[in-house]
């Protein structure tokens, strides 16, 4: 970001000397201005922290699921229906 940030090229010309597409450099800039504060959006610390948490509701809904089935079948052994 640096060396598009400080030079007088343009984020294609940038792009081009570093070997990489325009628009993937365009979006590292976009990334690195709302990460540092200068641009409003979702910083890079927070989506993965939405998406560790994603990921938490997940594993829960998962094991919720696996204690109704357990606890359906327990109610049926002893003969007590929920």
């Amino acid at each position: 970001m640096r060396l598009y940030r400080e030079g007088e090229a343009t984020v294609a010309e940038t792009a081009r000397r570093l070997g990489m597409g325009a628009e993937t450099l365009r979006k590292w800039v976009r990334q690195a201005e709302i990460d540092d504060g200068s641009r409003p959006g979702l910083s890079s610390q927070e989506h993965a922290e939405i998406v560790r948490l994603e990921r938490e509701v997940r594993r829960l809904e998962e094991e919720k699921l696996i204690l109704q089935k357990a606890a359906a079948y327990f109610a049926r052994e002893t003969g007590r229906l929920p």
